[in-house]
């Protein structure tokens, strides 16, 4: 099912192998002004074609499904050069599995046991470019880091300029690559050579990983450089 695009509104694909639920979705999306559904399937190859065909503002991609599951569902829409923003939205709260779904590439993991209206929500902030967390899952998160850390080899921000610090701080407080080159004035493809290096310096592999690891130590208590 597609629906006629209008600009002003965020795009969504759902991809989830539950017809009934993404049809509830579907409706949910349908009652709010600024977001729409381009398209929902409940193939992992199918979506993964819409996607590259529509480049949606968001993808809701379901975790687990037959054929292709939605990690390596995920993998394959990053590989396409997909640069949409992917919530990973499942039953599973397994500390692997959202490890897991953060280090391959999305940009969230919603649980489906939450109400409509906090979907509606998270969603919306998602399509504007904030990572999106359930709740209940910050802790289990915080401490997937902080086993990471217990390793020789950790976290460290010592060797990181003005800028990666800003950028880093910004990270924390959920916000995507082009509302960080906004807030600073920047180009985007800055902040992406920034935000990569600082990766690399911290030893981290994801955003959300630094966004956890700066709230959990206080970073973003500390002014601004």
């Amino acid at each position: 099912m597609i629906n006629k695009t209008q600009d002003h509104k965020a795009s969504i694909i759902i991809i989830d192998d539950h017809p009934l639920l993404r049809r509830g979705i579907v409706q949910l999306i349908e009652d709010e002004e600024d977001m729409e559904v381009l398209a929902e399937t409940g193939s992992a190859a199918e979506g993964i074609r819409l996607a590259v065909e529509l480049d949606p503002d968001l993808i809701l991609l379901d975790l687990n499904m037959p054929e292709i599951n939605g990690i390596e569902a995920l993998k394959q829409l990053r590989a396409e050069g997909v640069c949409s923003r992917i919530v990973m939205f499942t039953v599973s709260d397994h500390e692997e599995d959202v490890v897991a779904a953060l280090k391959s590439g999305a940009d969230g993991y919603l649980l489906k046991d939450m109400e409509p209206e906090e979907l509606a929500g998270q969603l919306r902030q998602a399509a504007t470019g904030r990572m999106v967390v359930s709740e209940r899952l910050t802790v289990l998160l915080a401490e997937a880091l902080r086993n990471q850390r217990s390793r020789p080899a950790g976290p460290d921000i010592s060797s990181l300029t003005t800028r990666e610090m800003q950028i880093l701080r910004l990270i924390a407080e959920g916000l995507s690559n082009k509302m960080i080159a906004r807030r600073l004035d920047v180009m985007e493809g800055t902040v992406k050579v920034h935000v990569k290096n600082l990766l690399k310096k911290m030893q981290l592999r994801s955003r959300v990983e630094v966004a956890v690891w700066a709230v959990q130590e206080g970073v973003t208590r500390h002014p601004n450089p």
